[in-house]
Parts: C-alpha cells; structure tokens; sequence
C-alpha cells in the first residue's frame, strides 16, 4: 500500500527505495540530502514508522504500507503538522521539511503529548540548515494541540 492505495510495483530489489520514488512514481517530497542516513531528508514512514528511504532497497519495501509526505494530507487537508510547519513559518526553503513533518508523525504517533525535550530529541535525525530548529519545534508543539483538538493523527 503507497499513500493509501492498493499498488503493484515491478522494480529491481537492490533498488533504492529513494530512487523508486522520485524516479519511478514522480513522489517527490523526500529528497535525497547525503545518500547515507545522515540528514532525514529522505524520510518516509514504512508500517506507520519513520525509516531513510536512502538506506532502502525496494525489495524491503513487499507487503509494506508506505506512506511519503504527498500521502498525509486527508481529504484535500493539510494534516495538522503541516499546517503548523506554514503558520509558525518553519518552512524556509523547504528541503528538509517533509522528512521533518513525517519524523513528527511518528513521533506524535508514539507519544501523542511530547514535551519540547522529547520534540527535540524526536525530531534529533533530521538537519536543517536553515531555520535553527525553534519554529520546528514549536510547530511540533502546536500541532499537538491542534491534533489534540480534532483527534486526528
């Protein structure tokens, strides 16, 4: 399952399940950043938890539910994270928010009530070279509240 839809994928299976994505099925929100793990960039969710796509292969990927940052939205609305990332302005150029907002998914999925220290340490195999990480964090904060208010995740 990809994003919610039944899929049948024929790729190489030492194929990089980055390269699957962006390549092969045009989903481009995770990037690739460094191709080693480093700087969350590639991040996906793979059974509900976050995993680097760059460390992937596609054959990891059998009987698997996928979701990418192109999937979380619901019914043609932003997820709460999402929303708060645009209110509090913690996008700037935009590279690494998709792995940022899906690590938060799982991090919310897991412990739906962090506090900062817990955002931070959550959100800690993510880089950002650009917003110094405190709109991050209190866009994690805010959408806790907000999901705690519509209950969703």
């Amino acid at each position: 399952m990809l994003n919610g839809k039944e899929i049948v994928i024929n790729a190489e299976p030492d194929q990089r399940v980055i390269d699957l994505l962006r390549e092969d099925l045009g989903l481009t929100g995770a990037k690739e950043g460094c191709g080693a793990g480093e700087c969350g960039a590639c991040t996906i969710l793979v059974d509900n938890e976050s995993r680097l796509s760059c460390l992937m292969l596609a054959a990891q990927l059998e009987g698997k539910t996928i979701t990418t940052i192109e999937g979380i939205a619901k019914e043609g609305e932003f997820h709460p994270l999402q929303e708060a990332f645009i209110e509090y302005g913690a996008v700037q150029c935009g590279f690494c928010t998709p792995g940022m907002i899906l690590s938060a998914v799982d991090l919310l999925a897991k412990n739906p009530g962090p506090t900062r220290e817990e955002i931070k340490e959550g959100m800690s195999g993510n880089l950002c070279r650009c917003t110094g990480y405190q709109k991050i964090v209190d866009s994690v904060e805010m959408a806790v509240s907000k999901m705690g208010k519509k209950g969703r995740q």
